[in-house]
């Protein structure tokens, strides 16, 4: 999700709630500590130099249940940090403490922003040696393939 979502969200909702993919909620108190531009400039596993911005939420719970985040709260700190950071319209990554601190990726269900797994990735398959993954068929299948396709009058010769 994009930041521009994001903003377009928070000014149609009323209460700001977060949950994780397994619907596990982040509790009501939390607070957004950071918004930031975060710029990872990198060599793959190939060579290949490349550069990465994702626009960085953490969330972070506290002690403090007396206090919830408003929607035009974090709408205004995002509009700070678009002016003095000059933060563009890129991908949301979210920090989030569980067990340890775990990198997100941002949805929307239409009530409340879910936190969604991201998953590492070999940028260089073809540079690296990985071969891709083999499709397991069963003989079996195969066999019923072929015996449909020839038989006489099948029309496969």
């Amino acid at each position: 999700m994009k930041l521009s979502e994001v903003k377009n969200i928070l000014e149609n909702v009323d209460n700001l709630r977060f949950e994780l993919q397994n619907g596990s909620s982040v509790p009501t108190h939390f607070h957004v500590t950071e918004v930031g531009m975060i710029t990872k400039n990198f060599i793959d596993c190939g060579g290949t130099v490349r550069s990465e911005k994702v626009v960085n939420f953490q969330l972070w719970n506290a002690n403090d249940t007396d206090h919830r985040l408003e929607p035009q709260k974090l709408l205004n700190v995002i509009s700070m940090s678009e002016k003095i950071l000059g933060i563009e319209d890129s991908e949301i990554e979210v920090e989030y403490q569980t067990e340890t601190i775990g990198k997100y990726g941002l949805d929307f269900n239409g009530e409340t922003f879910v936190l969604t797994s991201k998953q590492t990735a070999c940028l260089a398959l073809d540079a690296c040696g990985v071969l891709p993954t083999k499709v397991k068929v069963s003989l079996a299948d195969l066999q019923a393939t072929t015996t449909a396709c020839c038989t006489p009058g099948g029309g496969c010769c």
